[in-house]
């Protein structure tokens, strides 16, 4: 498999507070299917889902800044992630609403990261 292609000022890499990073990957692996490389105690890289390499991590903290921007996440199944992101223990902040496009929810994880899904699927 070839390199990614870096594209210049696009968004590469995000990374996620966790007050517990075990707690982090449990639940985005029971929420989202995601994939973790592991860097020690205090650091997971977030596997790419379709490629080599990773599209963020998830870094140890004591504590969670709130209001920062927004992560929002696709889903081919906005139902079926809200439920997902429910039964793997996140809260839901805002319900699914429909906006010009799409519709989308907004979640705390664990740690009280926001972060939100959308479709584009009615």
């Amino acid at each position: 498999m070839s390199a990614p292609r870096l594209v210049h000022h696009e968004i590469n890499y995000i990374e996620l507070a966790a007050l517990d990073i075990e707690e982090a990957k449990r639940f985005y692996t029971a929420a989202f299917g995601w994939k973790f490389n592991d860097y020690g105690p205090d650091y997971a890289g977030i596997c790419k889902q379709k490629s080599d390499g990773e599209s963020g991590g998830l870094c140890q903290t004591d504590e969670i800044a709130q209001g920062g921007p927004l992560v929002i996440l696709y889903s081919a199944d906005l139902e079926g992630s809200h439920a997902s992101v429910l039964a793997a223990g996140g809260s839901i902040s805002k319900e699914i609403i429909s906006f010009p496009g799409g519709r989308r929810f907004q979640f705390l994880d664990p740690s009280g990261n926001e972060l939100a899904v959308w479709s584009d699927k009615p």
